[in-house]
């Protein structure tokens, strides 16, 4: 789409997360696109916010309007010093900072044929109206549709609409955004048919209609590389290609997912409002687009007559919208009558009004209309199908109740616009609350914005607190909106707390930089999340994630949970006494690759790109000789052979590959290309030579067995050149060697040593499944080489001081030489199996482990949980009014549930949730003279209270009690205060500001049988 695509090169390092979302055909296209977006109110500059970051090749803000107060709570680049300025200009010179790539342009004038005309054919590709009346809509979607100019009509509160034309003809390359599927190929069928059948290791992952790729197929030669085939899906490992009986005998091949282009046709929007097509999201409301249909048609002629939006609790208003909503659609052609107009939704409608350009609620779908945007650039993905409404009806009283009208009032305050629809009393409500905000990357940068812009804990008895512990990288600004070029290397939470500040200077912001966990429990104590009203996790790790759930159950606060990859996003609410956890249920763990696959036998890029820790772990290891006396005697501990495994890395580190200077830094380099790339692929194939055959007759190197070939090391071969000088380079860092990388010095150091010529020995083990390479790595100790070792291993003493530098991979950083080694070895390696190499985009998505991301998923996902944060500071407490929601803007999908409710258990007759637990006071409960319980009238408290017999006891991962435990250990322990039981058991000393004890029992009934009860808060 677009008439033209730009050759320029993409700034990889700001665009990095993005690219592995969209691709470089994408994003070129993008970067040929102009955009148009009119109204600068709230809704307006957030999808100039996203399309700016997302690197369209310019961008023009259109505002007749001038800034007012009640614009502030939601345009949060517009300050009062702005107020009676143009908000298309003001908002121009603030965007233009996000991205330099991108020039901003204001215009301030109408919105007419004849300026739309001049950039038919090369600037505005497309068009985003956001605070436009229905008459200026048509008017402009007429225009926009003849002269195949791309149209999104946005109208968003606590009622939402997006509306999309991409004219008759528009052309997709990616439907769905996944990666195309590939699959090993274990034979084809030549009779009539051509049925392929896959090897059973995994699923092809194809659907029918689905095209292909053929190559490395031996025998049918004119499949490899011919044009796409479309497939019939047979099975989850078979599926057909049609006729291929004029092809020679197969042998081997990969089949490969080919994504076709599609065109599909929109319809004007006066079509298609006359016949409308909805985007489903929330199947409890089916029936609710249509009626928002017509009631949005009713609003905007409401307007349209009344000079003014209906407001809330008046019901002259309303009644009057009912009124104009029954007469249109009376009128309305078949597809978009409603057979009964739901009288009680339009009445909330009016009295939401209000809502349409200025509370936050409009937050749920910018980054949805953002999306769409960066798609009419692009071509990638699948667009909107043309409507899609939403309410969020459930953010206001759940019991229905309406203060008087002088509560909606404006009060001359920036949260006028917000006041309209909750009133005073909430927003005052909201300003006093206290939240914690864990992370300021993506999503953190978003919620702050959001939580700030509408007033969340801006009063004095209120405030935010965010943590987070890393700093800003160049790659995190295409995303991370609040960071600018200048803020790289800075504090994120810091930097983001300032950006916030500006935004809203009422803002009251504490900002940390600290890890959670429980290392960090001595500065977010009991009383910190005591004072709590909720957390917001913007985390990136699923460690972290369920550690704060952990505390949020712990404490009973609420809990926002979200994440995005790529064009998915999820978003989680926890309610104590509610509902489930977010540890209540996983995904299913990531699938590893087998070790001997890793070692020996390869059969795609992602088994070559494995390099974790290599110019750390040896470092690592030799530092802890040199500085732990009792080295060698805890080692001898290890299980198996890891003894002998670990004094080996020692002895490599320190004495065998200690370098003197550079020069033998690079033959330690190409030593190791030797080793790795010629000696050992030699070895392999002794032992298992290319015409080797199985058991059963087959060879042994098909199927998944890539037959490997040695490499010749050929110092004019670039990918050989760049693995010495990169290996070279690194191993010199870890000793603190000056470094080197000019082509002429290595070379000639290359040539001033020779290289041992290598012959395969006969007895050597390689192991073939990883049941074989466990039983090898788990021998039994050497004794004599652990002693041989440590007498080649000088003393600690020796080396005066000296401590090697380990390499923390970091994949940003392109000096670094750590991307160019990763991409030198995992390309040799594939060359060794005739896999196609990855670039170095590709080499940094697989080895960084880097989550694809862009900002539109973000801002969505940030949406979405600020509308849940409103529902619990209204106090709602019904399942249903809460909202669980996944969404793929590259579909589009949207779903959204009510969350699952806390699973319950029983013992006795007492019902318990995870939300449940004993508060046992040791200090209350002790006995005269004692100012804390001991372990056996803790157990005793358990038998008389609650008829419960302990019969084992733990804290953390100790066991203090047990029935089982002998009986003078037991009659010791049962005589000691539980605290310090704990203190002796686990041997750590208990904190100042640990003030409780999680206790975990095991117990058995008055019948003896065994009974799940909660854990218990023991308080000491």
């Amino acid at each position: 789409n677009g008439n033209t695509t730009q050759d320029q090169a993409i700034d990889e390092s700001l665009y990095s997360r993005q690219l592995y979302v969209l691709g470089h055909d994408a994003m070129k296209r993008m970067g040929a696109a102009n955009i148009l977006i009119s109204g600068m109110k709230g809704l307006g500059i957030e999808v100039a916010k996203n399309v700016i970051l997302g690197g369209v090749k310019a961008v023009t803000l259109h505002d007749e309007e001038n800034a007012k107060v009640d614009h502030l709570s939601s345009q949060y680049f517009v300050t009062k010093s702005d107020i009676g300025k143009n908000l298309a200009e003001v908002s121009a010179v603030q965007v233009s900072e996000l991205n330099p790539y991108v020039p901003v342009h204001a215009y301030t004038g109408k919105l007419t044929e004849e300026f739309l005309s001049q950039f038919q054919f090369y600037t505005f590709r497309v068009v985003v109206l956001t605070s436009s009346t229905q008459e200026e809509q048509l008017r402009i979607g007429d225009f926009t549709h003849k002269s195949n100019i791309y149209l999104i009509v946005a109208n968003t509160g606590l009622f939402g609409q997006i509306f999309c034309d991409f004219s008759d003809s528009f052309t997709i390359y990616d439907t769905n955004g996944e990666n195309p599927q590939s699959a090993m190929i274990s034979a084809i069928t030549q009779n009539g048919e051509g049925i392929v059948a896959c090897l059973d290791e995994t699923r092809h992952g194809f659907e029918s209609g689905d095209f292909v790729k053929f190559h490395e197929v031996k025998g049918m030669n004119g499949l490899n590389d011919s044009e796409p085939r479309k497939i019939e899906v047979l099975g989850p490992y078979t599926f057909n290609i049609g006729d291929i009986s004029k092809y020679d005998a197969y042998g081997g091949g990969i089949a490969t997912q080919v994504k076709m282009p599609t065109t599909v046709q929109f319809k004007s929007l006066r079509d298609a409002m006359e016949s409308p097509e909805f985007l489903l999201s929330d199947f409890a409301k089916f029936d609710r687009p249509g009626q928002l249909h017509i009631s949005f048609q009713a609003l905007h002629q409401f307007v349209a007559e009344k000079g003014q939006l209906p407001g809330v609790k008046n019901d002259v208003n309303a009644d009057a919208l009912i009124s104009i909503a029954k007469n249109i659609n009376d009128n309305a052609s078949s597809d978009a009558k409603q057979a009964e107009l739901d009288e009680k939704l339009i009445r909330q409608f009016s009295g939401s009004g209000q809502c349409l350009s200025h509370t936050g609620g409009h937050w749920r779908n910018c980054g949805a209309r953002s999306h769409e945007g960066n798609l009419a650039c692009s071509g990638k993905f699948m667009p909107i199908k043309q409507y899609f409404y939403f309410d969020s009806l459930e953010c206001l009283p759940e019991d229905g109740t309406v203060a008087d009208s002088a509560s909606y009032q404006a009060t001359g305050s920036r949260y006028d616009g917000q006041i309209a629809v909750f009133g005073k009393d909430f927003q005052k409500k909201l300003s006093s609350q206290h939240w914690f905000v864990v992370g300021a990357g993506a999503i953190g940068c978003e919620l702050l914005k959001n939580f700030s812009m509408i007033g969340l804990g801006c009063k004095n008895e209120g405030s935010i607190y965010v943590t987070d512990m890393d700093t800003i990288e160049k790659s995190n600004l295409n995303r991370q909106f609040l960071f600018r070029t200048h803020d790289v290397q800075k504090l994120k939470s810091e930097c983001a707390a300032s950006a916030v500040k500006k935004m809203n200077p009422l803002a009251r912001i504490v900002c940390h930089s600290n890890r959670v966990g429980p290392e960090t429990e001595k500065v977010y104590t009991d009383n910190f999340f005591e004072n709590l009203d909720g957390v917001a996790n913007a985390l990136d790790n699923v460690q972290a994630r369920i550690y704060m759930d952990r505390r949020c159950v712990y404490y009973g606060k609420p809990l926002l949970e979200s994440g995005t990859l790529g064009t998915k996003g999820n978003i989680q609410v926890v309610i104590p006494h509610s509902t489930e956890s977010y540890s209540s249920s996983q995904d299913p763990p990531e699938k590893s690759i087998p070790i001997c696959t890793l070692k020996n036998f390869p059969n795609a890029i992602e088994h070559t790109l494995q390099f974790e820790g290599l110019f750390r772990n040896s470092a690592d290891t030799a530092n802890q000789y040199l500085t732990d006396a009792k080295f060698y005697e805890r080692i001898s501990r290890l299980p198996g052979s890891e003894p002998i495994f670990t004094l080996e890395a020692v002895y490599s580190a320190l004495v065998k590959n200690r370098p003197a200077d550079f020069g033998d830094c690079v033959k330690f380099a190409r030593f190791r290309f030797q080793e790795l790339y010629h000696n050992n692929i030699r070895q392999l194939l002794h032992n298992f030579p290319a015409d080797q055959v199985n058991s059963s007759g087959a060879l042994f190197w098909s199927g998944p067995k890539r037959c490997p070939h040695p490499l010749d090391f050929d110092p004019e071969n670039s990918t050989h050149f760049d693995y010495v000088v990169s290996a070279a380079n690194l191993h010199a860092t870890m000793f603190g060697i000056p470094t080197s990388s000019d082509p002429t010095t290595i070379k000639k150091l290359l040539g001033a040593f020779t290289v041992p010529e290598f012959k395969t020995k006969s007895g050597v083990k390689i192991a073939t499944t990883d049941a074989e390479a466990n039983s090898m790595n788990s021998g039994s100790m050497d004794d004599d080489r652990f002693n041989d070792l440590k007498k080649l291993i000088p003393s600690p003493d020796s080396f005066k001081g000296f401590r090697m530098v380990p390499a923390d991979f970091e994949k940003d950083d392109d000096t670094n030489f750590h991307m160019d080694f990763i991409v030198a070895a995992s390309n040799l390696r594939a060359e060794n199996y005739e896999i196609a190499p990855a670039d170095r985009h590709k080499s940094k998505l697989i080895a960084g482990k880097i989550i694809p991301a862009i900002a539109t998923t973000t801002a969505l996902v940030a949406g979405l949980v600020s509308l849940e944060l409103y529902k619990i500071v209204q106090g709602n407490k019904k399942l249903e009014s809460y909202k669980n929601g996944f969404v793929n803007l590259a579909l589009p999908f949207f779903a959204f549930s009510e969350p699952i409710a806390a699973p319950k258990q029983k013992y006795y007759d007492v019902e318990w949730s995870l939300w449940d637990r004993f508060e046992v006071n040791g200090m209350e409960l002790a006995s005269a003279g004692s100012d804390e319980m001991t372990l056996g009238e803790f157990i005793n408290y358990f038998q008389n209270e609650h008829k419960l017999e302990i019969t084992m006891l733990s804290q953390n991962v100790a066991m203090i009690y047990s029935f089982f435990m002998p009986p003078a250990k037991r009659k010791d322990r049962l005589a000691t205060k539980l605290s310090k039981v704990v203190e002796t058991v686990s041997k750590r000393k208990l904190q100042s500001h640990e003030k409780a004890l999680v206790l975990e029992m095991c117990c058995n009934d008055t019948e003896g049988e065994d009974v799940e009860v909660p854990y218990v808060r023991y308080k000491f």
